[in-house]
């Protein structure tokens, strides 16, 4: 391969997985260049040890700003690599940090502010339930803050209002509290929660130009990363109430499975290897160590507002020294399995039970199930 077509290639691979969050990043052209020539770098390299393509089989890439050097006398060691990949993964922890920290924070801070006001001015809180939250009370909230709004705007603010609106009333949906703000504005504020334990506020504020016009989203502490553009454009303007429980919907799911890695992770930090997950934690991986196998989980959630994974696959095979270490028949022959071996119980406890309850059914039921599966 051309070493310009190399570098040309690292650089697309880098892009096209950060390409979504590079857009809110305020860094130089040179630094984001930077950074996915070196992600692209590691991913290829992974690429050519695994599939030995581009004739480049254990390749030495490195890379400079504007050159690519190739040498094919060198082996990269696998521990190498992956202590590449874990910097560059602390990289991308450092890059979202950014992008959730400068501007979001102050959006996040004034709007806080300013729902706390609403909050304090209400005279009551109406709790709705089953078919009481509709389009008809939506719809009845949208003309109530346009006519407030068409008020002021004439400047009769002075005379007494009518009776519905000095009437502050905020209405409780399950997760969510909705709000009428000032300037035509309906403000959502959506509340996160997992294990009876609460967690982060968030907040979406829709404005219209008129009743009789559409809504859009005007401006929202939630997470960069989660669809909510896609359910505006899908949503907002022919369901507006589906679109407001959807992004209650789509948060939960979210801090629910994010919730479920960061337990593992505290309970069974000792036990769990190699664990990488997506922003909104819609892709998760991890490895267990065995004394007699490695066992390696991978989870996919199809929708955002899954809480269960949809696409489950679990691998075990030996460790390399378990051949020379075991005496048993039973383990020898374990060790001589050659081609990964998918462990059914282990998917089946991962559909139709939280990531921490199924792990610990599965740990447990390990040892048992592998002696089986190798008899």
């Amino acid at each position: 391969m051309k070493r310009e077509g190399s570098f040309h290639l690292c650089i697309g691979v880098g892009w096209f997985v950060i390409a979504d969050e590079l857009l809110f990043v305020k860094e130089s052209p040179f630094q984001i260049l930077e950074y996915c020539v070196e992600l692209g770098l590691v991913i290829v390299g992974l690429f050519i040890r695994k599939t030995g393509d581009f004739r480049c089989d254990g390749a030495l890439w490195k890379a400079k700003m504007g050159e690519m050097i190739v040498s094919l006398d060198d082996d990269i060691p696998l521990d190498s690599t992956r202590a590449r990949f874990t910097n560059l993964l602390k990289r991308h922890q450092q890059l979202t940090d950014r992008l959730t920290r400068d501007s979001d924070k102050m959006i996040f801070d004034r709007l806080s502010k300013e729902f706390e006001a609403a909050r304090a001015s209400q005279s009551q809180e109406v709790c709705l339930d089953g078919e009481e939250w509709n389009d008809g009370l939506l719809a009845t909230l949208r003309e109530r803050v346009h006519m407030e709004a068409d008020k002021k705007d004439s400047g009769n603010s002075g005379f007494a209002p009518v009776s519905h609106l000095e009437e502050r009333i905020a209405y409780r949906v399950g997760n969510k509290v909705i709000y009428c703000l000032e300037g035509a504005r309906i403000g959502i504020q959506y509340g996160t929660s997992f294990a009876g334990e609460t967690y982060e506020i968030y907040h979406c504020v829709l404005e219209s130009k008129s009743f009789l016009e559409k809504m859009n989203v005007l401006e929202h502490t939630i997470p960069f990363f989660l669809p909510l553009r896609d359910l505006e454009n899908d949503l907002l303007s022919s369901n507006a109430k589906k679109f407001i429980d959807n992004v209650g919907d789509l948060l939960h799911a979210y801090v629910e499975r994010r919730e479920q890695v960061r337990l593992i992770k505290e309970l069974y930090g000792n036990q769990i290897r190699e664990l990488y997950h997506s922003l909104p934690y819609h892709m998760i991986e991890f490895a267990i160590d065995d004394c007699d196998c490695k066992v390696v989980v991978s989870l996919r959630y199809g929708n955002l507002m899954c809480e269960l994974p949809t696409k489950v696959r679990v691998l075990a095979w030996p460790m390399h020294q378990l051949k020379r270490q075991c005496t048993s028949p039973r383990l020898s022959k374990l060790a001589s399995q050659a081609i990964p071996v998918r462990l059914s119980f282990a998917e089946d406890a991962l559909r139709i039970q939280s990531l921490p309850e199924a792990y610990a059914e599965i740990v447990v039921n390990m040892p048992q199930e592998i002696e089986q599966i190798f008899l």
